[in-house]
């Protein structure tokens, strides 16, 4: 099976981690993955990358194209591809104004094979009845284990503070950083610091969540969040806001913290997983990852079988 990933390529490092991971894992299931990577900003920025798609799809006998977000989504659909065309959309798809989901909906009845979503929230949000809920996967074997105090001197941390992490660029307006901010400082406490780290290559990101004592999550909205699934792959604590199928993801495993928008409440479930990182050094949340089936190989059959589906190949 020949399958073209496209996505967007504006991303400091390419193509984002994520849609890479992702390709990456149905290549070890024996998949043949090309990638294209859409550079171009705004609507018309991506629409600029459609003579791009049509020719890539022309001279490659490709069997399906996946496109990621829909913006992307939107480019190859108007390269009137011959082959079928599966898309998945993310968490900032679900958001997005009433022309932009209505121009979703549209392609969905009209154009799109199969559309995957990342949580049911999303498929209620867009009312996209039969996409199919297939969150992000986590590739288990980036995630060796290293000591915090060893993870802080790679980093250059202070080995006597307490990090709580915010894994996003504080400018991301639905990330909510000011909440965030607002609650560390309510904390006073010199020996704690918040800790934003964005724009890293993904291996110093792991350094961070092993070195952190708390992944805090703030955001107005998400899908399936990989940070995430990523700290509690780490077994770290993690503290979010009720957004996403961050409740499912935690379900009732100790050291994890669903929080409010109340800046006190998030004060208040940091200093608990704070107290719970002193008492018992870390969670059991790898363990949960990969009892939900969320590592990346149970993920990677998952879509396999929905390419299987759309091309009518018997399992």
């Amino acid at each position: 099976m020949k399958i073209l990933f496209i996505s967007s390529g504006n991303n400091q490092f390419g193509i984002s981690p994520i849609v890479f991971n992702q390709g990456e894992s149905l290549k070890q299931n024996k998949i043949e993955v090309a990638y294209l990577t859409v550079k171009g900003k705004g609507l018309f920025g991506y629409l600029k990358n459609v003579p791009r798609i049509r020719s890539k799809t022309k001279t490659n006998n490709y069997d399906l194209i996946h496109a990621h977000y829909s913006l992307s989504a939107l480019a190859a659909t108007l390269s009137f591809p011959k082959i079928p065309l599966v898309v998945s959309l993310m968490g900032t798809d679900s958001k997005m104004n009433l022309f932009w989901r209505t121009i979703i909906k549209l392609c969905y009845i009209l154009f799109w094979q199969k559309v995957i979503v990342k949580s049911k929230e999303m498929t209620d949000n867009l009312k996209l009845n039969k996409a199919v809920v297939i969150p992000n996967g986590v590739r288990f074997e980036k995630f060796d284990f290293i000591k915090k105090e060893e993870a802080k001197i790679k980093l250059g941390l202070d080995i006597n503070k307490r990090y709580i992490l915010f894994l996003s660029n504080p400018s991301r307006y639905e990330k909510n950083y000011k909440l965030a901010e607002t609650a560390v400082n309510l904390i006073n406490d010199n020996s704690v610091e918040l800790l934003a780290v964005f724009n890293k290559e993904h291996s110093d990101v792991v350094n961070y969540l092993y070195a952190a004592d708390v992944l805090l999550i703030t955001s107005l909205w998400e899908g399936s969040p990989n940070a995430v699934k990523e700290a509690m792959v780490c077994n770290l604590q993690v503290v979010s806001t009720v957004v996403g199928d961050v409740k499912w993801l935690f379900g009732n495993e100790p050291g994890h913290y669903l929080a409010s928008f109340d800046p006190t409440d998030v004060v208040a479930k940091i200093k608990s997983a704070l107290i719970f990182s002193e008492k018992y050094g870390h969670t059991n949340g790898r363990k949960r990852i990969l009892e939900l089936g969320l590592d990346s190989k149970t993920v990677a059959k998952k879509i396999i079988n929905v390419y299987k589906e759309v091309l009518n190949i018997s399992a």
